[in-house]
């Protein structure tokens, strides 16, 4: 499996954008507040920005738009790309499968302990072309995963 935090260009954008208008919202901090930028929980004193966020793999009536926070100054990235992140591995999780048109193709809510197994099930599936993970609370998009 592959861990796919925001593209770069998207991070960029919004740290340029911080604070010019009402949808890049510059943050002083939000200590535990996810990063999808480098994929973990913000500290203390992080300056963030707070902004909205299409990702790619739902188009069409499965496009969906949402909050996302990133560091306001540039990181270094996750810290890995083949495992899910250390910060995202004990909550429960919606994952959401999306086929190559776009559409959700499949979905549902993994505990912390079946949280592999129910994306090696998903990721199995020749239909399934990228995997959301969501916050189960708010919603939010965590980060994507794709095959290796």
């Amino acid at each position: 499996m592959r861990i796919h935090a925001l593209p770069t260009d998207v991070v960029e954008r919004a740290r340029k954008l911080a604070g010019t208008d009402e949808f890049h919202e510059l943050r002083g901090e939000s200590p535990g507040a996810p990063l999808r930028c480098c994929l973990r929980k913000a500290g203390v004193g992080e300056p963030l920005v707070l902004f909205r966020y299409t990702p790619t793999a739902g188009r069409g009536p499965y496009e969906e738009l949402g909050p996302v926070f990133v560091h306001m100054l540039p990181c270094d990235g996750p810290d890995t790309v083949h495992d899910v992140p250390e910060a995202f591995r004990h909550n429960k999780r919606t994952l959401r499968a999306y086929d190559a048109d776009g559409r959700i193709y499949e979905g549902g809510i993994a505990q912390p302990e079946e949280l592999y197994e129910k994306i090696d099930e998903l990721l199995n599936n020749s239909n399934v072309v990228e995997i959301q993970v969501r916050s189960v609370s708010h919603g939010c998009f965590l980060f994507s995963i794709t095959a290796d």
